[in-house]
């Protein structure tokens, strides 16, 4: 029995596990700290603890597990966000790397042009794909469901 993992990459983003019997969604784990520049101010990381355990209580028992991992935004223009998405990138591949969790990158949109209906504006893209996952995912409540999309890419494209 395959075991799908979705990996929506950030601090802000979302996990999800696809079994044949189960779904599991939750927030990834996150802590907040000082920056680590001379300007005061607060930094998000990864829970690395969180993430691991997390992960490991969802697939204890599970075989043939697969991850798909959203590719991170690299912007230049926008530091901030791209140093924040590489530090999560990065914690998010020890975790994997630690629990022996095979692994591949995707971009956003090749799950969004399987997954989400044609013509698709970029500003409403968070929005159909919440509307699809409420439709396949009835029984998981989340405010953001890219994960659980990743996840049922890799089930459909039987990574």
């Amino acid at each position: 029995m395959k075991t799908y993992v979705g990996i929506d990459n950030g601090v802000s983003g979302t996990i999800s596990i696809l079994t044949e019997q189960s779904v599991y969604h939750f927030d990834t784990p996150v802590k907040k700290e000082q920056s680590y520049t001379k300007t005061k101010q607060m930094i998000s990381r990864i829970d690395y603890v969180g993430l691991r355990d997390g992960l490991m209580g969802r697939l204890m028992g599970n075989s043939g597990v697969f991850c798909l991992l959203e590719r991170p935004m690299v912007n230049p223009g926008r530091f901030k966000a791209t140093a924040s998405a590489l530090r999560a990138l990065e914690a998010t591949l020890i975790v994997l790397e630690r629990l022996n969790i095979p692994f591949q990158y995707i971009d956003s949109k090749e799950w969004q042009r399987y997954l989400l209906p044609k013509g698709i504006e970029k500003d409403e893209l968070k929005k159909a794909a919440l509307d699809v996952a409420k439709r396949l995912f009835p029984q998981v409540q989340t405010k953001d469901a890219d994960s659980l999309l990743i996840a049922e890419y890799a089930r459909r494209m039987r990574l």
